[in-house]
């Protein structure tokens, strides 16, 4: 004797070796012998064979009419054995009955499954949604199969085309689009990108890089919501000053200022200002949280998403012409020791004459320039000879300062690679395509304008984090244990020293309307002016104040974020400005190796750091000539080989300088990826001693 039976959700047929009143033993065809309770046993049988049964049962099941069973079912519930009777005949035969007892368990939106081989079955309105559900899966799961082909046969349908960059980097995994991406790259065996870019899906490489970095950043994209500028206090006093920004021509929101007065009478102070948006913009209000959720304006080679509104820029950024809104540090110095006599904050409107532009002007301001009045530059502009002897004072005693902090460091401060500018021609004030024609100049770290900048951002931001801390108030610091390999910058709310800089301690508070940290410190500091001693009180933010860990923790990762997207950018057109010259061969230096022979080599003349071969036995500071690969924009990677050494192997005077802190070098270097990559890698020291 023979049964079928329910087991965990499956059919299975066997012979029958014993049977008790509740249960019988039965062996199935693989030998197992499994105890089936006998209200699960559905049919008994002596012929066919179970496997046999099964097989005839499973191909007849697969030829019953579901609609035609459904209208002969009674309403009420039913056992399979009668439904075959009126769907087959008075006299099923056992086949039959076993088919139609799979049919129906296979089908659930036609029969309910009321157990033990009982169905009934489902109402005509819910049999009509489970079926128009159905042949919509089937459609969609065709359109599927058929946007996979497509895909594999090198077409992008516009479907997925449209959805790209969502499929890439925030995938609804339900989606068809993205189905038929994962079955196109399972059937095509290539890994996702590789098989869009085959197909013709990805036209701009700078789009990927942007679409990419606002999926992640800016999902509801880039725009304001219309908040107005706050208007500053109209009780504010006018400084008695002239004063005057130095940044770059690309600078808009101008966030500091300089004055000299007092010029040969043996005490000169030397104004720092900063903008001031945190005498309007209050913590919590509307343009507080916009600040707080974007947290840093964030800067790309021709392009860049401001902190906040152009109207709130342009009302406190320090434009030349106005009395401008500042938060101001007077420090006064003895005009030959250069011994500090006084300091003093105020809140104040500043009249700013001039708005330098260091880009236009280091040719002219040079060392010799401001060591020697006499020297005469030709096309000198006359607002820039009004103030020679101030910026000549204030060279003299950026030098001072500079000298102070490495006697601290223990050490000098060594930069011996320019910086380097990026100009996009052709793009005017949109967002770039990626197709513009890219300009590469250099610039010497450490000019005399650059200089006198860092150190007053250094004497500001040391001087208000001393100032925080003797008020008892808290600020956002950045320290630095030491300058060992290894030990990087950390950003709390205590004043602890900064070895790097060479300060005690080290607050941001100079670009409060580029920096969301600046613009918190900036709050702390105007409630230290208001109310001295007692400013702890007044102070929005108090000590071991959850908020300001909150966004310590959010400004870390998102402005290491921002600033490895603008590594990825600058990556991105220092390999479009080697296409644009057809550059093939570069001269640079080693400053990594292995044993294997390959190496990281840096370019003399370009900001890039490329992986090459052929470097056996050279070592770091050796000098190369390296052959350059394809380049690939998508992975923002490039491969060279080492064609010949430039430097003496026997004479180590001609290596190139290495003057990295922890002897290793951390420029950023991109290498191939699948969906993402990140550039970001910093080295756990401030980059310039400007950190402005």
């Amino acid at each position: 004797m023979h049964a079928l039976f329910e087991d965990a959700g499956k059919f299975l047929a066997g012979r029958i070796l014993s049977e008790a009143e509740a249960s019988s033993q039965i062996e199935l065809d693989s030998g197992k012998r499994v105890k089936v309770k006998a209200a699960n046993i559905l049919l008994k049988f002596n012929k066919p064979g179970p496997a046999d049964l099964l097989a005839q049962a499973q191909a007849l099941a697969g030829e019953v009419d579901l609609d035609l069973a459904w209208e002969f079912a009674p309403d009420n519930d039913f056992g399979f054995a009668d439904i075959a009777r009126e769907y087959f005949s008075e006299n099923a035969s056992l086949i039959e009955q076993a088919a139609m007892l799979l049919a129906l368990f296979a089908a659930p939106h036609y029969f309910r499954r009321a157990g033990k081989g009982r169905f009934k079955k489902a109402p005509a309105e819910i049999l009509q949604q489970a079926l128009a559900a159905i042949e919509k899966k089937k459609q969609i799961q065709a359109q599927i199969d058929a946007w996979a082909q497509e895909l594999i046969g090198g077409q992008c349908p516009t479907p997925i085309r449209e959805q790209l960059y969502k499929i890439l980097f925030r995938p609804d995994k339900n989606a068809p689009e993205y189905k038929a991406v994962v079955e196109a790259s399972r059937q095509a065996q290539q890994a996702p990108l590789q098989l869009l870019q085959q197909a013709g899906a990805i036209a701009s490489a700078y789009e990927f890089h942007w679409q990419r970095f606002l999926l992640d950043y800016f999902p509801k994209g880039t725009g304001f919501a219309d908040l107005p500028a706050p208007p500053p206090p109209d009780d504010l006093p006018l400084a008695e000053v002239q004063a005057y920004s130095i940044d770059d021509s690309q600078t808009t929101e101008i966030d500091d200022a300089l004055s000299v007065t007092g010029l040969g009478t043996g005490q000169v102070t030397v104004g720092i200002h900063i903008a001031a948006p945190g005498l309007a913009i209050a913590p919590g209000s509307d343009l507080d949280k916009l600040g707080r959720n974007r947290l840093s304006t964030v800067y790309m080679p021709g392009y860049k998403i401001t902190m906040l509104p152009d109207a709130v820029v342009q009302t406190y950024t320090l434009d030349a012409g106005r009395n401008n809104p500042a938060v101001s540090l007077y420090v006064t110095y003895d005009e030959a020791s250069l011994e500090v006599l006084n300091k003093t904050t105020r809140l104040e409107r500043v009249p700013v004459v001039h708005n330098f532009r260091h880009d236009r002007l280091d040719h002219i301001i040079t060392a010799e320039w401001l060591a020697n009045p006499d020297l005469v530059v030709p096309d000198t502009p006359a607002e820039l000879q009004g103030v020679r002897h101030e910026l000549a004072f204030l060279h003299r005693l950026a030098q001072h300062l500079k000298a102070q902090r490495e006697q601290v460091r223990g050490k000098p401060e060594t930069f011996t690679r320019p910086d380097y500018t990026f100009r996009l021609e052709g793009n005017g004030k949109g967002v770039p395509t990626g197709q513009e024609v890219v300009r590469i100049s250099t610039r010497k770290r450490g000019a005399p304008l650059d200089l006198i900048v860092a150190e007053a951002a250094i004497v500001a931001n040391s001087s208000w984090g001393q100032w925080l801390a003797e008020c008892n108030v808290p600020g956002i610091y950045r320290s630095q244990a030491s300058m060992a390999p290894g030990v990087k910058v950390r950003m709390s709310t205590k004043a602890l020293p900064h070895a790097g800089m060479g300060v005690p301690c080290y607050v941001w508070a100079t670009s409060p309307l580029r920096r969301y940290v600046d613009l918190v410190n900036q709050w702390q500091i105007i409630a230290c002016a208001r109310h001295g001693t007692t400013a702890a009180l007044a102070a929005p933010f108090k000590p071991k104040d959850a908020d300001l860990f909150s966004i310590i923790s959010s400004f870390d990762s998102t402005y290491s974020a921002y600033n490895g997207y603008q590594a990825s950018m600058e990556r991105y057109w220092t390999l479009r400005y080697l296409e644009q010259n057809a550059i093939t061969e570069l001269d640079g230096a080693i400053i990594r190796d292995d044993d294997s022979g390959s190496a990281l080599v840096r370019a003399d003349t370009l900001p890039l750091v490329i992986n090459v071969l052929g470097a056996q036995g050279m070592g770091r500071g050796a000098r190369v000539r390296v052959r350059l690969g394809q380049a690939d924009l998508i992975s923002l990677d490039i491969h060279g080989t080492i064609t010949a050494r430039l430097d003496d192997p026997d004479d180590s005077s001609d290596d190139a300088p290495l003057d990295d802190e922890d002897g290793e070098d951390n420029s950023p270097v991109a290498g191939p990826i699948a969906i993402a990559v990140d550039l970001n890698d910093t080295d756990g020291t401030d980059p310039t001693p400007a950190a402005p």
